[in-house]
């Protein structure tokens, strides 16, 4: 199916499979993920939401951590771009971390380019210059 198909797609509440994740990475502009990666970090997932379309993964996000929380792999397919689901999906999220994290838990990200405007639609605020996001890259 296409993205012009009618059918709206279904958020559901799930963690993707290995080989979905890794391809969807892949195609929104996300860093390649080893299949090793991906199997020992998505079932360790705190929380994980599909955007399917007919079965199909065409959007994702998850939550990682420990206490502390860090929202990653906020991806939607190409196709499926700038309609809004990357909002739904956080939206999605964000609804979880009011319902079950911590009180006062520290929730973090690292935005792309632009994508800050979208995080900040849900409360995230830039921390620089007090602080900066760092990443070191095995």
């Amino acid at each position: 199916m296409s993205a012009n198909d009618v059918r709206e797609p279904e958020l559901r509440l799930e963690i993707p499979a290995i080989e979905e994740y890794r391809a969807l990475r892949v195609a929104a502009g996300l860093s390649a993920m080893t299949a090793e990666g991906a199997a020992t970090g998505l079932p360790a997932s705190w929380c994980a939401v599909c955007m399917r379309h007919d079965g199909e993964l065409i959007g994702m996000g998850r939550i990682v951590g420990d206490g502390g929380l860090f929202v990653v792999d906020i991806a939607v397919a190409p196709a499926w771009q700038g309609r809004g689901w990357g909002r739904h999906i956080m939206a999605a999220l964000v609804e979880q971390l009011h319902a079950r994290a911590p009180a006062r838990a520290m929730v973090g990200l690292i935005a792309d380019g632009t994508a800050f405007r979208l995080y900040e639609q849900f409360g995230f605020k830039r921390v620089a210059p007090a602080a900066h996001g760092m990443l070191l890259r095995l």
